[in-house]
């Protein structure tokens, strides 16, 4: 029998396969307990909704990212959580009902902006993550930039953002190409940089509380 050395380190993989599984696993645990933190912060009133909001949605939307690439080690979510001793009922619940507590519990007005602050969120996430995974086609990447300025523009403040400016004139570049052109690497960087930035901004300024809407 081998002799076993407890200073010795216990690998988990030894395949870059095995890594990156392990590593996604990682990751959509850490989604979970972000989330139940999350969840227990905002129940507490220690973030404001306009705080909370789109932290939750990104977070739902990294947890449908994360779950795509270990489907076939994640059976289902409770037994994720069984399997790891995880006890974290708030995000469980979140995950299951697949919006933020300020939508899922709103009402009229409320519940509208919340909506748009969740829908606009996604967007950005959802093109961000397209420049990422290295979609580079118009036909690709206009219908998405698309959406992220028409839930983008029903926010008054917007109109002064900085980030507007930039969307707009992607916007304009990517209108003028053909369906079947695509983006150079370079155009994608300086894109994924100028989104990146309307997003942190759109962040901010919801948390400081400049986040009037359009009456519809």
């Amino acid at each position: 029998m081998a002799a076993f050395s407890l200073d010795e380190e216990v690998r988990l993989y030894t395949t870059n396969t095995e890594r990156e599984k392990y590593e996604s696993l990682a990751t959509l645990y850490g989604i979970i307990v972000s989330l139940e933190y999350l969840e227990r912060a905002y129940v507490r009133d220690s973030i404001s909704a306009a705080q909370y909001s789109p932290a939750c949605t990104r977070l739902l939307g990294q947890y449908k990212t994360m779950l795509k690439l270990v489907s076939t080690e994640v059976p289902s979510l409770e037994e994720f959580m069984k399997k790891y001793n995880m006890d974290n009922p708030a995000a469980l619940h979140r995950l299951k009902v697949g919006v933020p507590a300020t939508v899922e519990h709103a009402t009229e007005q409320g519940a509208e902006t919340a909506k748009w602050v969740a829908e606009t969120t996604q967007s950005f996430i959802t093109f961000m993550d397209a420049l990422k995974l290295r979609l580079r086609a118009k036909d690709q990447l206009h219908p998405l930039l698309q959406e992220l300025m028409t839930g983008y523009s029903k926010f008054k403040a917007s109109a002064e953002w900085e980030g507007r400016a930039k969307i707009v004139q992607w916007l304009i570049t990517l209108n003028a190409m053909k369906a079947s052109d695509d983006i150079t690497e370079e155009q994608s960087r300086q894109l994924l940089f100028d989104i990146d930035h309307a997003y942190h901004e759109f962040f901010s300024s919801l948390s400081g509380g400049g986040s009037g809407t359009k009456t519809p």
